[in-house]
């Protein structure tokens, strides 16, 4: 009977339905308050105490992240689609920090996974493996022959944490006033030239 109280009178039939229940909750909060949110916050949502997510998730950070990798192909898709047929690295990077800038605020899942739960506040969210993960599959959508341009995977997989340094700044601190061609123009000046083969 016990039991029952919890998850809302439906508990989960194993450990990979709990996991997919508490993920969704994060995610459905995430849109509703466009905020962070806590572990707390998905066990109200949940009817579960807090033990019980930190099970599953031991950080808000790595819950929220997993949360916002559901976002993840949808995003990539459209900031490939913004570099479809550059092929130049540099004027591709350029290209989609530019996209990403734009597109990201709207987005409260990938906010928090790019920019960090608290804005100014450091976070490891960025650096985080899904965060990696998202910036190496972010690079290789674009239309880029990376290894005729001397890129090995491990310079791609630099490349990645370079490009998410660079967009958690972004994010965090926006450039002021910016037009999207002036801000294409001040990282063709200031990050273009870190890419080039």
């Amino acid at each position: 009977m016990a039991r029952r109280r919890g998850w809302n009178g439906h508990p989960p039939t194993d450990d990979a339905e709990a996991t997919e229940r508490i993920v969704t909750a994060a995610t459905e909060l995430m849109e509703q308050t466009q905020a962070t949110i806590s572990l707390a916050d998905v066990a109200q949502s949940l009817g579960v105490i807090r033990q019980t997510v930190y099970r599953y998730f031991p950080t808000a950070d790595a819950l929220m992240s997993t949360a916002a990798l559901r976002t993840v192909d949808a995003l990539i898709a459209q900031l490939a689609d913004r570099a479809r047929g550059i092929t130049d690295p540099a004027d591709a990077v350029v290209e989609i920090i530019v996209g990403a800038v734009t597109l990201v605020p709207r987005n409260s899942q990938m906010r928090v996974l790019l920019a960090g739960p608290q804005a100014g506040v450091h976070s490891t969210a960025v650096l985080s493996a899904g965060s990696i993960a998202f910036g190496h599959t972010m690079i290789a959508a674009l239309d880029v022959d990376w290894p005729a341009h001397g890129y090995a995977d491990a310079d791609v997989d630099e490349l990645a944490e370079y490009l998410l340094r660079v967009l958690h700044s972004f994010l965090v601190a926006p450039a002021p006033d910016r037009t999207p061609e002036e801000l294409r123009r001040f990282l063709a000046r200031w990050v273009a030239p870190a890419i080039k083969p």
